[in-house]
């Protein structure tokens, strides 16, 4: 099926999470297997057209102007083998379909915190998820990808081309499936303090000294956020400036773990506690109510310009900022390598907001910054920022392989190579 900018789905079909800046296709392919993907590519070679590609629509920076977008949202089964322990995922599925999937069988995926977000997008851009520290990236755990190049043709991406996917994001081609390696954890320990700044103004520091010592079982993060005076959020922690500590922790040790966390004080809200994998998007809470927002982000070898982070102060601007442990095992390369690069990086640090205030924030931490993580930079990058995602060799292998797959540079994507 084929939509037209006059048909009455048109706009359900090209909105997704991102409302900032959505698609406007001159058409739209709403694709629901393989083959229908090819011939969506196929029509736009014909036609010489631009092409987009949209899953769950979570890191979308900029809509294509005209073109196809392909609408990969009902292209969404979910495939596990428990005796391989692998999971095929189609392009549309979300998180939330792969662990609904793979539930049953006590197994997981390297899933991320919030689970409406596309599977495939996430770990073709990296993938950094809730047992990160423990695992690596998601990209490091990819067996198989099924991709549809700008020829028309589909295949098994092989040597080059499955090196660069892994990593590069969708700058090769259209991605129909991939297979990924599954783990034994029908469980963990893992929810969020949130403390109120106001009362435990130390918190961050707190939370920085204690990540220089935990194990790598231990994925955490800390966001630093005004909540609105609203009743849709939690009595406790409504209208107050809140530092929120979120844990990922594997092991039967998590509360002893998290004892110098709790020696801070009283939370104004504490959700930590054991609690099966398949519901592991309660621990970052993140919104599921499509949004308009923009974020920059910044690798850095340590957290010497947190005491920078703004403090609390009436009247605010709405503003995240977001902290994740990084180290452990995405410190390590892969068995099979991949293009994901800065695996020295020590922190990410995100800030959502206004562009001014993302520019204000991050300007102290450039001495420590060694480069960023596209997957959290929700906003149109210059190339020299989307070098900065890869490590130097790597962006020109990567821009190399651009040209080889996408001369024409008919792939419109969030972070173009």
């Amino acid at each position: 099926m084929m939509l037209t900018t006059t048909s009455p789905e048109y706009d359900d079909a090209r909105y997704g999470f991102q409302r900032r800046d959505p698609h406007r296709p001159e058409v739209i392919f709403p694709v629901t297997n393989a083959t229908e993907v090819e011939e969506a590519v196929r029509y736009a070679i014909d036609h010489d057209k631009r092409i987009a590609v949209q899953a769950s629509g979570h890191g979308l920076t900029r809509g294509i102007d005209g073109g196809v977008l392909i609408a990969t949202g009902a292209f969404n089964h979910v495939t596990v083998d428990p005796g391989k322990k692998t999971a095929w995922i189609e392009a549309g599925a979300t998180w939330r379909n792969v662990l609904a999937a793979t539930a049953p069988y006590g197994l997981a995926p390297l899933s991320g915190s919030s689970p409406g977000v596309g599977a495939i997008p996430y770990t073709l851009g990296g993938g950094l998820g809730l047992m990160a520290r423990r695992f690596g990236y998601a990209a490091d755990h990819v067996r198989r990808i099924e991709i549809v190049t700008m020829d028309g043709v589909r295949r098994d991406a092989e040597a080059d081309l499955f090196w660069a996917t892994r990593g590069g994001g969708g700058n090769f081609g259209v991605v129909t499936g991939i297979e990924v390696d599954l783990f034994d954890v029908p469980t963990l320990y893992g929810g969020s303090l949130y403390f109120d700044l106001a009362e435990h103004p130390p918190v961050p520091e707190v939370w920085s000294e204690w990540t220089r010592s935990v194990p790598e079982e231990v994925t955490s993060a800390i966001a630093i956020l005004p909540i609105p005076d609203i009743p849709q959020v939690p009595a406790p922690v409504r209208g107050k400036y809140i530092a929120q500590i979120q844990l990922a922790i594997l092991g039967g040790n998590g509360e002893e773990l998290i004892k110098p966390l709790r020696a801070i004080g009283e939370p104004a809200l504490d959700t930590v506690g054991e609690l099966p994998y398949v519901d592991s998007g309660q621990i970052f809470a993140e919104p599921e109510r499509p949004d308009s927002y923009s974020s920059r982000n910044a690798l850095v070898s340590d957290l010497d310009a947190l005491a920078t982070v703004p403090k609390p102060a009436p009247g605010a601007p709405m503003r995240v900022i977001g902290i994740r442990h990084l180290g452990g095992a995405l410190a390590r390369e892969p068995e099979v390598p991949n293009a994901v690069g800065h695996r020295d990086a020590a922190y990410s640090l995100m800030v959502l907001g206004e562009p001014e205030a993302q520019q204000t924030i991050l300007e102290p931490w450039k001495a420590s910054t060694v480069g960023r993580f596209l997957n959290f930079s929700y906003a149109p990058l210059t190339a020299d920022e989307v070098a900065d995602g890869y490590d130097p060799g790597d962006y020109e292998r990567l821009t190399e392989l651009r040209r080889r797959y996408d001369p024409d540079r008919r792939l419109h994507v969030n972070h173009q190579l």
